[in-house]
């Protein structure tokens, strides 16, 4: 009897753990003095867990009521002590969980920055999923800033910034 007791109390504490180290890189919880107001901050995910030097996919998300206008261009810049790499050609768009077409992908090395250019806008008051696949994660940890702009279709492209993914890559 005892023997069956310990088995279900090893078991237990076993699969306590299972949804804590599961859901510890599936969005952000609550955050104190980031910087970045509780309004402004997104929800992500990493796939893989977000382990220094290893191969992630990010999957950063963009509320539909965040999304006030359509969209013909994603802007995201990242801090430039950001060592990580992307994969350009493994850069996609989903809208309303259906994959949109892409222009072009720019990653800007230099200046931090990554563009993502639908072929269409994407319209206002939808749910969008940016999805990073192939990210190489920086060797050494940290928490980055992973900033959100978007810019309007039309002759007068209009920027508007939409909020920060809170990365941490441990």
């Amino acid at each position: 009897m005892r023997r069956l007791l310990s088995t279900l109390a090893v078991t237990s504490c076993l699969l306590a753990g299972i949804p804590a180290i599961s859901w510890a890189q599936s969005l952000p919880g609550l955050t104190i003095f980031s910087g970045v107001k509780g309004e402004n901050q997104l929800p992500f995910r990493l796939d893989f867990g977000g382990q220094t030097n290893g191969w992630d996919r990010y999957r950063l998300k963009i509320s539909n009521k965040k999304m006030k206008t359509a969209v013909a261009r994603f802007v995201i810049s990242y801090p430039n002590y950001y060592q990580g790499t992307f994969d350009s050609k493994e850069i996609e768009v989903k809208a309303k969980g259906k994959k949109i077409a892409l222009s072009q992908v720019k990653w800007d090395k230099e200046n931090h920055v990554l563009e993502i250019f639908p072929q269409e806008p994407v319209p206002a008051g939808t749910d969008v999923e940016l999805i990073l696949s192939n990210v190489k994660n920086p060797s050494s940890g940290g928490m980055f800033y992973f900033n959100c702009s978007i810019q309007s279709p039309g002759d007068v492209p209009l920027s508007r910034y939409i909020g920060t993914w809170i990365i941490s890559i441990s």
